[in-house]
């Protein structure tokens, strides 16, 4: 009975992961709490994860790539960006790739999208290339980057303390660091010959007014004398609500007016330009008063125009994944009145939300498109909940302590490489030294943790306790011995690669983890091989995530600043899968052995 309730438990979850029910740490934490419940294990292993060391190294890891992230470390990296790429796309990723993947062993691998995004999109732009050409290999290079050294994603961590557990001790810092070496170079070469003929090029033009179809429904309306409007107040027209429009700016006397227009009072001949949809333009032009200027199209030389002569300002915004506006909608957050800027259009991969802005639930990865004063994109770059996709300001970034804090991550990797301390203290210790020497404030270390990857983590880990207790992994292993015992230990290597690798597409690499790698241990144990060589295939086949947008967090990060569309992901990363589908196996026999 303890076998059969445990991996009900285990199939609900994997239900509610792949249809996403609920958010995936919510539906982790809905794990632990339904094996409590039911007896599969007590409340204090159930709550073991959050003080499980891996959970707490991971937190600390994400503290210490945001003071890498806030002195400005790694925009030194632009200029041999620019130096070097060249005007060859196999060049150009070549050299893109080798400068992020080996950060990404070190440091968070979203922290370097996050970092890279603008300086790729601006660097396309100068180059007049498609940002379409760099993303994804910007992606695949930081997850392949990810798997150099213990540190490089929350998965090798969380893996380290799997092991551990099964007790075979923690990894070392550079314990795989030889294998990921080489499946890195495999995988950079791949992205530097074959991605190039298979990657899209998408948002050729690059102009932010014709990528998002502005002329299509951003508009001027003009006040006419007889109009109801004149003398009151654009707040208390209630004509934003009443139309479902936003005005973006009241032309009067060719003089400009921008945000905040709340209380901006209406005359005769003030031109509103408004963003709405083609059917609210209609019921306008039915609407007393209010007449649509046909001849004063929002072109997009005049959008430009405004922008370079004023104080306005229009950008890319990019929502995080761990930003409270996920799920809510622009009218809910009051969008507007929260940021003192206006979003013109929402971008979801290939597809260009239309009209009805302030009703649609908002996902990870959206791309806004943001018009507002300049001053308003100064505290956007400082919030946790967005990224503006463009250099940050020098302002902002504390670059007279860039050299502390690349000498306190390098002091945390040394102190584990070499054994003086554990990972989990050293991190620590390091976090600490980052708030005393000012390279972090102390209210910004709770705003970079991932709080999702937390709870994930801290959620699934009692799922792995309660297998062990209960005796499903045994039993799984059993039958899966049963059914393919008879074959040689490289192609159960290969198995438990490719099902891990199936797993992570569909769920999450954390969760792959936490379900194969104690089966794939008992296997090597009952069949006499080394356990070693298939934890690192489960770990490694956790990060084999190159098919879909949505198997891995960098993956989703540039799915919409790309522009792509979601099988453009299967198109370029399903022959990378396959290679190290095969390659991986292969080399983890020929340096650890069978």
């Amino acid at each position: 009975m303890p076998i059969i309730l445990t991996l009900t438990v285990v199939v609900l979850g994997l239900i509610s992961f792949i249809t996403e029910w609920l958010p995936a740490d919510i539906t982790a934490l809905s794990i632990t709490v339904a094996l409590m419940l039911l007896g599969l294990v007590t409340p204090e292993e159930g709550i073991s994860g959050f003080s499980n060391p891996a959970t707490v190294t991971v937190m600390a890891m994400f503290i210490l790539s945001a003071g890498i992230t806030k002195t400005g470390v790694i925009q030194v990296v632009r200029n041999w960006i620019l130096r070097w790429a060249g005007d060859h796309p196999s060049q150009q990723i070549f050299v893109m790739g080798s400068i992020v993947g080996p950060i990404s062993g070190f440091i968070n691998n979203t922290a370097i999208v996050a970092i890279f995004l603008p300086i790729i999109e601006e660097w396309s732009k100068r180059k007049k290339i498609s940002p379409s050409k760099l993303l994804i290999p910007l992606s695949y290079s930081t997850i392949l980057g990810g798997l150099l050294t213990l540190i490089g994603t929350s998965t090798n961590i969380l893996a380290s303390g799997v092991s551990a557990q099964l007790g075979y001790g923690e990894f070392s810092v550079f314990q795989f660091t030889q294998l990921g070496l080489m499946v890195f170079i495999i995988g950079l070469t791949y992205l530097s010959l074959i991605a190039p003929k298979l990657l899209p090029n998408h948002l050729e033009n690059n102009l932010m007014t014709e990528d998002y179809n502005l002329k299509d429904y951003v508009s001027e309306v003009v006040i006419t004398p007889r109009s109801s409007l004149i003398g009151k107040t654009l707040q208390k027209t209630r004509i934003q609500r009443k139309f479902d429009l936003d005005v973006l700016e009241i032309i009067r006397d060719k003089q400009r007016f921008s945000q905040p227009l709340a209380d901006k009072v209406l005359n005769a001949g003030d031109i509103l330009v408004i963003r709405s949809s083609r059917e609210e333009l209609l019921k306008i032009r039915e609407s007393k008063g209010l007449e649509i200027l046909a001849d004063i199209k929002f072109q997009e030389k005049s959008i430009e125009k405004a922008i370079a002569s004023g104080e306005e300002k229009i950008a890319e915004v990019l929502i995080l994944s761990n930003s409270r506006l996920i799920g809510t909608t622009l009218k809910e957050l009051r969008f507007r009145q929260r940021y003192n800027a206006t979003v013109l259009a929402i971008r979801r991969g290939s597809e260009l939300v239309q009209g009805r802005l302030g009703k649609i639930p908002l996902r990870f990865g959206d791309l806004l498109l943001i018009q507002g004063p300049k001053q308003s994109f100064v505290g956007l770059q400082t919030t946790r909940e967005l990224l503006v996709l463009e250099q940050k300001n020098v302002d902002v970034l504390r670059r007279k302590k860039a050299g502390i804090a690349l000498g306190i991550t390098t002091g945390v990797i040394m102190l584990a490489a070499f054994n003086i301390v554990p990972i989990l203290v050293s991190a620590l210790t390091g976090v600490v030294l980052m708030i005393m020497t000012g390279c972090l404030k102390p209210g910004e270390v709770y705003g970079s943790v991932r709080w999702d990857v937390i709870f994930l983590l801290a959620g699934l880990l009692p799922l792995g306790i309660a297998m062990n207790k209960s005796g499903a992994t045994q039993w799984l292993a059993e039958n899966l011995i049963s059914l393919g015992g008879h074959l040689s230990g490289y192609w159960i290597l290969l198995f438990f690669f490719i099902i891990t690798s199936l797993l992570t597409e569909i769920l999450s690499n954390n969760a792959s983890v936490i379900l194969m790698l104690p089966i794939a241990v008992e296997v090597a144990k009952t069949l006499d091989l080394n356990p070693y060589a298939f934890m690192y295939a489960v770990v490694f086949a956790a990060s084999n995530s190159f098919m879909t947008p949505i198997g891995y967090q960098t993956n989703a990060m540039v799915y919409s600043p790309g522009g792509y569309k979601f099988f453009d992901f299967t198109k370029v990363g399903a022959p990378l899968s396959l290679l190290m589908m095969f390659a991986v196996p292969l080399l983890i026999t020929f340096i650890y052995g069978l």
